[in-house]
């Protein structure tokens, strides 16, 4: 579609809203920003906007009857595809876009692009490392902190797009197709939005849709779902393995993780070199380094690169050790899943700060993970009657309700022993008391300091 005077309705006036506003105004198309808060403030969202154009900008109410000037509807990733508005533009027969659609039609270049559950920002970031190491042209974007359409019109025919995708930004593709793309796992999540975990398993399995039999699709072979997805998909399917040798794939043996092609079998690094530690992190290595070769970078560039990275922040993130009690912030095991990570990669008795907004998950598997490490459960946040009904009906008793993070950091301090570990793992999302999982770790980061 050629957006030049093309009215474009971006749905949302957030980050990603205005991110994608600001790309269709500079391809001559007339933007309108719409969000459903009546109480929007109009002025605020027109000065966060790049100043190249002048958009409409609508709040409260739709106005149904601006629907046949309309061309294309873009939906911010917040935006769930079953509200009743986004089904009338179906109906009315509008194509509807993700901003990830948007920017994938607008840019140039190769995309590699991951998903999945968990794992997503270590292994985005360590191939855009990779990636950055070995090539001129590299963006790195989407779910990692750079909207994709803030970067589109910058790409370059050689140009290599790194790119993390959620399962609320692949709802929406249409024409999208990654030279690479991962899922690194699938476990329960967002089923406040997705609603059954099929639905939530078939979204994301939306990355390989366009892919042909010249591309390739990376899988971890020990997810039970993805083993299974991968025997019937068109693209060549590369899969990972922690826990076992593999035909063909990428796997770790003992302390090596070895790539092995129809060809050779090549060794690619040593866990012990790496400085992200724990089982998962040898997963995304993995994951990153089959993508990397598979876009053609050379085995002697990845296995330097690897050995560079070190952790994101807000990952099972060392802070500080104050009075012999070492900090951590985990801030971004948003799920359950996420969270048994982060307590699987402590090595010492652990005080953990757990609790935010509630997605609707079950955190059985979480509280059955602790595994006699953890000395005291201290909940936050909405879900912390829930977790805490869920821990004493496991077994689990010593749990201290906290009223926020700032009382949760104090408490777990006056109770730690010198060679304890207070870990920051939510379990949870941070909406509701904080605006997103940085803001969350940051402030984290900030009561330990203050201690």
């Amino acid at each position: 579609m050629d957006l030049k005077g093309k009215k474009v309705l971006v749905f949302g006036a957030g980050k990603s809203g205005i991110g994608a506003a600001d790309l269709l105004g500079s391809a001559g198309a007339q933007p309108v920003i719409y969000d459903g808060n009546a109480d929007l403030d109009k002025e605020a969202v027109l000065h966060k906007t790049n100043g190249k154009y002048t958009p409409e900008i609508w709040a409260g109410d739709f106005p149904e009857r601006a629907l046949d000037s309309l061309d294309l509807i873009v939906l911010s990733p917040g935006v769930p595809t079953d509200l009743p508005l986004v089904k009338s533009f179906y109906e009315k027969g509008l194509p509807v876009w993700s901003e990830v659609e948007l920017a994938y039609r607008t840019g140039k270049g190769e995309v590699l692009a991951i998903t999945g559950t968990n794992g997503k920002t270590t292994t985005t970031a360590l191939l855009g490392k990779i990636m950055g190491d070995a090539r001129e042209s590299v963006f790195v974007v989407g779910n990692i902190g750079t909207a994709y359409t803030s970067k589109s019109l910058e790409m370059r025919e050689d140009s290599v797009t790194v790119a993390e995708i959620s399962s609320f930004q692949l709802e929406t593709i249409d024409q999208f197709r990654p030279k690479v793309s991962a899922i690194l796992n699938i476990t329960e999540d967002h089923l406040n939005r997705h609603h059954t975990m099929e639905e939530y398993i078939r979204v994301k399995e939306l990355i390989t849709k366009n892919q042909g039999p010249e591309d390739v699709c990376v899988l971890n072979y020990e997810d039970e779902v993805l083993r299974k997805f991968g025997e019937n998909i068109v693209p060549k399917v590369v899969y990972f393995s922690s826990l076992r040798k593999l035909d063909r794939g990428i796997y770790l043996d003992g302390d090596q993780i070895i790539l092995k092609t129809e060809k050779e079998e090549i060794p690619i690094v040593k866990t012990e070199e790496l400085k992200i530690l724990g089982r998962h992190n040898h997963e995304n290595v993995m994951a990153a380094a089959a993508m990397a070769y598979y876009a053609g970078v050379s085995v002697e560039s990845i296995r330097k690169s690897v050995c560079e990275f070190v952790a994101v922040p807000h990952r099972i993130e060392y802070v500080t050790e104050k009075n012999g009690v070492a900090y951590y912030n985990d801030s971004k095991g948003t799920n359950p899943d996420a969270a048994i990570k982060g307590i699987q990669a402590m090595n010492r008795p652990t005080l953990l700060i757990g609790g935010g907004y509630d997605k609707e998950s079950s955190y059985d598997e979480w509280i059955e993970s602790f595994d006699g490490k953890v000395r005291y459960l201290v909940l936050i946040g909405q879900t912390k009657e829930k977790i805490k009904a869920a821990a004493e009906r496991l077994g689990f008793t010593d749990i201290i309700l906290c009223e926020d993070l700032k009382e949760a950091v104090r408490v777990c301090a006056e109770k730690a022993n010198p060679g304890d570990a207070v870990l920051l793992s939510p379990a949870c999302a941070s909406w509701g008391q904080f605006d997103n999982y940085e803001q969350r770790g940051d402030m984290f980061k900030e009561y330990v300091k203050a201690l």
